[in-house]
């Protein structure tokens, strides 16, 4: 089976096959198996691993599938979750000591909604703890290895669910987005990753980080794959109260209206101050790719940019102590260094501050709504820098250093602060083979002109067609195996 040649593993690619019955559920899941398996020590992107239930389920989507009885374009394919989303009858551990033995009674809103569509799961992926964080170096579960570079950070939070899309440990994945925990390790590591509208997708029995900014998103092969996903998972959900917008939207019927009349703002400031180089070369190359195919693009402003950070910062965790004040009380030694640090740090905020802060927030977004009043969406980088080394907690662009966190989260905290529709896509590489993202944000709702504007470019390119050699084949035994998902 050679489907890891090529972008062969990708839904849009893997679906027909299985529908005409040219392609076996069993197969390809045995097949990944077998690779997460042979490769998947070597990338530690996977905390628990369910096999027995991954074949169960296959073997159920061939015999559906047999006797005409297929869903749609996600039945028979094998995903993986971010360890975040609560699975019935089977640990999610959120990348913690402390819920290392959690075992959740029901399934997260979006997890019924990919059975119900006849997905497979291969198991539960790495994350930064608690999600609380952009490196994806775990102190309990260990750091996820980059794909592309073993010795390299995959990014965070849901590094996992990236390195394992990317390497073909997995066909597609959920993620969740807080700060940029989708997007930052989908660009570090050189795959598609999508944060829809606020609210879009419902966040019902996923662990919070912090209510206001979380979303939750797919993480693809490509940009169809991202569309295919969202038409699933999104639509509002009677459990969560900041869900809205109906079932079964269609995302993928303005995939190919191409880049012609598309209005793209190209914020200089900012958002290119401080780039590595080689990252800026492959982003501006790949807006002048969005303008020689039809995109109309010019240069706009945003004014108080650097105040993301701080806003960010602010609301994040006094509303993750919300969550955690009780465990940070009681036994805060079971908190890695970074994240007991952050919490205990947040202690110290007045509710004057985080209120200031939500009310910050509200103008600047309004900032972004007036000028996408004017264009249809933004180009920008994902990343300011390719990814750092795992050891690294300081990296160099141009003369100067910047914290390592603080480099990953500073150009995608604003699609959160917004709450408007984001994607990254594969735009390139650095010399050293390190991939590069370009991000693009739309207006509130409107998933389907930043889906289009994202193929269109995707179309152009074979940076989504690119797979990184075998990382290290060691093999580590002792991964846990699951229970079921579903009663």
């Amino acid at each position: 089976m050679s489907l890891c040649n090529d972008s062969g593993l990708a839904i849009t690619r893997l679906a027909p096959l299985i529908r005409r019955r040219k392609l076996s559920p069993v197969e390809l899941t045995r097949f990944l198996l077998e690779r997460i398996e042979k490769l998947g020590s070597g990338l530690n992107a996977y905390i628990t691993i369910t096999a027995d239930q991954a074949m169960a389920q296959a073997r159920q989507a061939e015999k559906e599938i047999a006797r005409g009885a297929y869903r749609g374009p996600l039945h028979g394919i094998p995903i993986c979750l971010k360890d975040l989303f609560h699975t019935k009858n089977l640990r999610t551990t959120a990348g913690s000591k402390i819920l290392r033995n959690f075992v959740p009674t029901e399934n997260a809103a979006v997890v019924d909604r990919l059975l119900e569509a006849g997905a497979i799961f291969l198991g539960k992926t790495n994350l930064h703890e608690f999600a609380f964080g952009a490196t994806n170096i775990n102190p309990h579960y260990g750091p996820v290895h980059n794909p592309w570079a073993p010795d390299r950070m995959s990014g965070g939070s849901s590094g996992g669910s990236a390195a394992a899309v990317t390497a073909g440990l997995a066909v597609a994945s959920l993620g969740t987005d807080t700060g940029g925990s989708i997007r930052i390790p989908a660009a570090a590591c050189g795959c598609v990753g999508l944060k829809p509208t606020y609210g879009r997708v419902p966040v019902h029995g996923v662990i919070p980080l912090s209510p206001s900014l979380d979303h939750v998103g797919p993480i693809c092969r490509c940009v169809r794959d991202a569309a295919l996903m969202l038409e699933i998972i999104a639509g509002e959900d009677a459990r969560d109260y900041s869900s809205f917008g109906p079932r079964g939207a269609c995302f993928t019927d303005s995939l190919g209206k191409g880049l012609s009349g598309l209005r793209i703002g190209v914020p200089r400031q900012y958002f290119f101050d401080r780039l590595q180089p080689q990252v800026r070369h492959n982003v501006v190359k790949a807006i002048e790719i969005l303008e020689q195919n039809g995109a109309e693009v010019e240069e706009v402003k945003l004014k108080s940019m650097r105040e993301t950070a701080r806003l960010a910062g602010e609301i994040t965790v006094a509303e993750a102590l919300v969550y955690h004040w009780n465990w940070l009380r009681k036994q805060p030694q079971n908190y890695g260094p970074d994240v007991r640090l952050r919490l205990k740090e947040g202690m110290e905020e007045s509710a004057l501050t985080y209120l200031l802060a939500l009310q910050m927030r509200q103008v600047y977004a309004q900032g972004f709504t007036d000028i996408l009043s004017r264009v249809d969406l933004l180009a920008v980088p994902t990343l300011p820098v390719a990814a750092p080394r795992i050891e690294d907690e300081e990296v160099y662009i141009g003369r100067g250093k910047e914290n390592v966190r603080v480099a990953l989260l500073s150009l995608t905290r604003p699609g959160n602060l917004t709450h408007l529709p984001a994607i990254t896509v594969p735009c390139g590489f650095t010399s050293e083979g390190l991939p590069s993202g370009l991000q693009l944000i739309g207006r509130k709702m409107d998933e389907a002109t930043v889906l289009r504007a994202a193929y269109g470019y995707e179309q152009l390119t074979s940076w989504h067609e690119m797979f990184p050699p075998d990382p290290i084949k060691e093999h580590r035994p002792g991964q846990r195996s699951g229970r079921s998902l579903s009663s």
